[in-house]
């Protein structure tokens, strides 16, 4: 009775242009490492638990189990959930360092976004003429990393490719960096993460990587002063 309105629930976590269960990178990869991890855990945990209730249900207590019933509750209640805890905090740190930029002594495609009410303004930093300018379009590189450099004009907005990697948030008066990769060619959509006013659900962001002899042409057809929408 559990199982299948879980099942058909999850069914739609599965797939889909803004699924971070469809990694197209190392860093969504992780990601969906995690959840992987933890959901299947917790429903292991949870059968668990509903099989101990059920005991519980069915037998008599007794005098000796009493001391049965203090190891559960400091092997279950305590040392289990720490262990668990203290395993998934060490792995998510770990995870966590995929997204970081790289040493300044590496070189890696760089894109500027600024993020507005509710747009995005993209700045190709190393385009090979110059700068190039777009609105809610990002070319990157295939295969190889590269660094979103995000700042925002007006409120917190959050830059999030599901299938690249995690979210990060545009700060006003701040700049904040993630390295992200897409493993192969192809299109991926992305959103704002963070409400920031009226129009939040519209602000659509899709980033296509390219093959390197494709990208440059892509980036030719790009302004090379600023424009708004």
């Amino acid at each position: 009775m559990v199982a299948t309105p879980t099942l058909a629930l999850l069914a739609g976590c599965a797939d889909g242009r803004l699924s971070a269960l469809a990694p197209a990178g190392p860093a969504a990869a992780s990601i969906a490492t995690i959840w992987h991890v933890m959901a299947w855990s917790a429903a292991a945990i949870l059968v668990l638990m509903i099989a101990l209730a059920a005991r519980a249900c069915l037998r008599r207590p007794r005098s000796e189990d009493r001391s049965s019933a203090r190891l559960l509750l400091v092997g279950g209640g305590l040392v289990f959930p720490g262990a668990v805890l203290l395993a998934l905090l060490v792995y998510g740190l770990r995870a966590s360092d995929i997204q970081a930029p790289l040493s300044n002594g590496q070189e890696v495609y760089r894109v500027h976004v600024q993020a507005h009410q509710w747009w995005w303004e993209v700045t190709h930093l190393d385009a090979p003429d110059g700068p190039r300018h777009a609105v809610n379009r990002i070319h990157v590189p295939a295969g190889v990393p590269f660094h979103i450099i995000l700042t925002s004009n007006d409120v917190i907005h959050s830059f999030w490719i599901p299938r690249l990697g995690g979210k990060i948030d545009a700060i006003p008066g701040r700049r904040n960096s993630i390295r992200l990769q897409a493993d192969e060619p192809g299109v991926y959509d992305g959103v704002c993460a963070e409400f920031c006013g009226a129009d939040h659900a519209n602000m659509p962001l899709q980033l296509t990587a390219h093959e390197e002899a494709d990208l440059v042409g892509a980036l030719q057809q790009l302004s090379l002063t600023r424009v708004t929408p």
